[in-house]
């Protein structure tokens, strides 16, 4: 229902490997494989602190030593959010011991409505492993920050159906990110359940 602005993510990487002194290259031309850091350090993601499960608070911190496969959506979303997450669930499923290593996590860009209930019930259909974060919008924000997310709200008619009156248009990324807590990769909401599946087989 929403265009996404997934566009703005390439843009927004490369402006931070520039402050960095970093070279960013695709590996790949085919769409959905995503982008790679060739040398340095990306200048995306870092810690943050946010309202997981039963209302805990959980740190990027608790993740160390495992991979983490991080999407931002919203349970609201009709179309592109369970899509993305379903082939994230497919991925893993199939990636084997390559996907155990790995921790889906799905960050709400939505924390007015993505209450730890709605997503721990959201979350369900997906699968037991994904971790539902969310938390005050402050913090959110500062999360939607360190990597690069785009997200804005727009005001609906009553008409088209959706709950509160708003929807979210938001970039569609994928990021893998390492035992250290830095980026490995990213990809884009294009990505097939088998692409995404040698992808993890390769980076875990």
């Amino acid at each position: 229902m929403f265009r996404t602005k997934e566009a703005l993510i390439p843009y927004l990487l490369l402006v931070a490997a520039a402050a960095g002194g970093l070279l960013w290259y695709q590996t790949n031309q085919q769409p959905g494989l995503g982008r790679v850091v060739s040398t340095g350090t990306a200048q995306v993601g870092g810690p943050f602190t946010l309202t997981g499960p039963d209302g805990k608070r959980v740190s990027s911190s608790d993740f160390r030593g495992r991979y983490m496969l991080i999407y931002f959506g919203y349970s609201f979303c009709p179309d592109v959010c369970p899509t993305t997450l379903a082939v994230m669930s497919e991925a893993l499923d199939k990636a084997g011991p390559a996907g155990r290593r790995v921790v889906p996590i799905f960050i709400t860009i939505d924390p007015e409505r993505d209450t730890p209930k709605v997503l721990s019930d959201y979350l369900k259909a997906f699968g037991p492993q994904f971790v539902g974060l969310t938390g005050s919008v402050d913090e959110i924000k500062a999360v939607e920050k360190l990597y690069r997310v785009y997200a804005v709200k727009e005001p609906l008619d009553n008409a088209k159906g959706m709950a509160g009156g708003y929807g979210m248009n938001h970039s569609n990324v994928l990021y893998l990110m390492g035992p250290d807590g830095k980026l490995v990769s990213y990809y884009s909401e294009s990505i097939s359940p088998d692409d995404l599946t040698k992808e993890l087989r390769k980076r875990v």
